[in-house]
Order: C-alpha cells, then sequence, then structure tokens
C-alpha cells in the first residue's frame, strides 16, 4: 500500500493502517519531541498523544498533502502546550512582583527561562566531557588554558570540545528559535 492509500485506509478507521502509519513515523516523532524536552516520560507521553490524535482526526486529514507536515503540526502544538503548563507558576509568581511594582517585563522574562530551559535541555545532550568544558569555559569563565590544567587534557582538546559544543548547540537552537516563531 502506497501512503495515500494508507491515509484512506486509515480514514476508513482500519486500524492496521494506523499501525503502519505509527511504525513509519513514531521515531521521527519522538526524536523531535526530544529536542525541547528532557523526560523520557514527557517525550512518550507526547509521542502517545500525538498519535491519539492523529486517531481521532483521521477524518480531518488530507490524503494528497503531506502526512509527515500534519504530524510535525500536532507535535509542535503539543510541545508547546506542554511548555505553556511548566511557566504558568513563574508567570503567576512575576505577575505577583509586577503587581507589587517591580518592573519586569513577564514575556522577556518567560522567554528567557524558556531559552534557559532549552540550552540545559541541550547541554544535556553533550557527552560528559563536552558538558563540563562548556559549562567550564561559559559558565565559570575559564580560559583554555586554566581548564586544560584543571582536567589535565591539552589546550587543543579543550579548544575542540568547545567548537563541537558550539556547533551543536548552534544547530540546534536554530532549530528552537524557528519553532518558537512559528509558534
Amino acid at each position: 500500500m502506497n501512503d495515500r492509500e494508507t491515509i484512506l485506509a486509515l480514514k476508513a478507521g482500519d486500524s492496521k493502517a494506523f499501525e503502519s502509519l505509527y511504525k513509519q513515523n513514531w521515531r521521527r516523532v519522538y526524536n523531535f519531541t526530544n529536542l525541547y524536552n528532557t523526560s523520557s516520560v514527557e517525550v512518550e507521553e507526547i509521542v502517545q498523544e500525538v498519535f491519539i490524535k492523529l486517531w481521532e482526526g483521521r477524518d480531518l486529514i488530507d490524503e494528497n498533502k503531506n502526512l509527515e507536515g500534519y504530524l510535525f503540526i500536532i507535535t509542535r502544538n503539543l510541545i508547546f502546550n506542554n511548555s505553556r503548563r511548566f511557566f504558568n507558576e513563574a508567570f503567576y509568581q512575576l505577575t505577583v512582583l509586577e503587581a507589587m511594582g517591580e518592573s519586569y517585563n513577564i514575556e522577556e522574562e518567560l522567554e528567557a527561562s524558556d531559552l534557559r530551559n532549552q540550552l540545559d535541555a541541550l547541554l544535556e545532550k553533550l557527552s560528559p566531557r563536552q558538558r563540563e568544558v562548556f559549562i567550564l569555559s561559559r559558565e565559570e569563565h575559564l580560559t583554555y588554558k586554566e581548564i586544560a590544567a584543571r582536567l589535565q587534557i591539552s589546550e587543543k582538546t579543550v579548544e575542540r570540545h568547545i567548537g563541537d559544543a558550539l556547533k551543536f548547540l548552534k544547530k540546534n537552537l536554530q532549530l528552537y528559535m524557528l519553532f518558537m516563531l512559528v509558534c
């Protein structure tokens, strides 16, 4: 069965077609979700919900359009909604501070907090040594020479770890910023 036929079968309520689409697409949905969540439990819940929504909304699927795009939109919306829940408490705290006369830009504060959370999640995906070198450089403000001495590695190794970490972060933060612009 080709993709169009599979989608038509799904729209008709064929559970085998659903199973086939799930097997073809779950890994992509999982990997995309994993870029924005550090908890594997949350990632799995979102992936499950994506496919529940696919099943429940099967009548709305256009068999002539790209199913991957449809899954991306569902996934993006669920990730965004999930993130929004975590910021409710921070939003409440900032609202109280603002009401007390403190001058806070709540939207900027939430965006900065969200970006920091995303950066922390990406740092967790680095190798332990890369993460250690990057944190010593960027958060403890040590020079390459100081990091090399502390970790007993060469300055070239420090430079390579920092370069690789920056490439990884730049690539993934660009995806994140694109995601935020689409939302």
